[in-house]
């Protein structure tokens, strides 16, 4: 019984360490990326932000911002639309912008953007580099991928970060 112990304790301290550490919450990963569910014409907005015209499907993505350094990456594939006469393909959507929502819910929400990137025809796009200016409190951090061209629909989001961890450490 001594020895199980003296292996037990040191692992259920270890874990309790690690579980503490999480709790610092410079890093957020969102494990997959998912499409808006909305019927055409009825908008779905988070933080004042409307979203896309109709339901969009993902295969795949992720996302990771760091809020102490702002070093932000992300990545999707298959952002597709899910009905119209463009289902299957992105449609007119030619690139996107990935956002950080801070504080979603209250009225002291912040809303930064990365720069946009190309959404190819298979509706993959990737983003490494920065955000700038992450309040120093970001409570409930949300990650939107929103349309950057064309004009007439820059702003919507139409996919969002999902299984969110909050951790110290910036690993993939």
């Amino acid at each position: 019984m001594k020895k199980v112990l003296a292996v037990l304790l040191p692992l259920t301290l270890c874990a309790v360490a690690a579980l503490g550490f999480d709790n610092d919450g410079s890093v957020v990963r969102w494990n997959n990326i998912v499409g808006v569910i909305t019927a055409p014409g009825v908008d779905n907005p988070v933080a004042n932000i409307r979203a896309g015209a109709g339901p969009w499907a993902v295969r795949s993505g992720r996302a990771r911002v760091n809020l102490s350094t702002g070093t932000t990456f992300f990545n999707v594939e298959g952002l597709v639309l899910n009905g119209t006469n463009s289902s299957g393909t992105p449609g007119a959507i030619s690139s996107v912008t990935g956002t950080l929502v801070c504080n979603a819910g209250t009225t002291a929400s912040t809303v930064l953007d990365t720069q946009a990137v190309s959404l190819n025809v298979h509706g993959d796009a990737q983003f490494s580099g920065q955000i700038t200016a992450i309040p120093t409190t970001c409570d409930n951090p949300l990650f939107l991928i929103r349309i950057a061209t064309p004009a007439g629909a820059a702003g919507r989001w139409i996919a969002t970060g999902a299984e969110r961890f909050i951790s110290t450490d910036d690993g993939r």
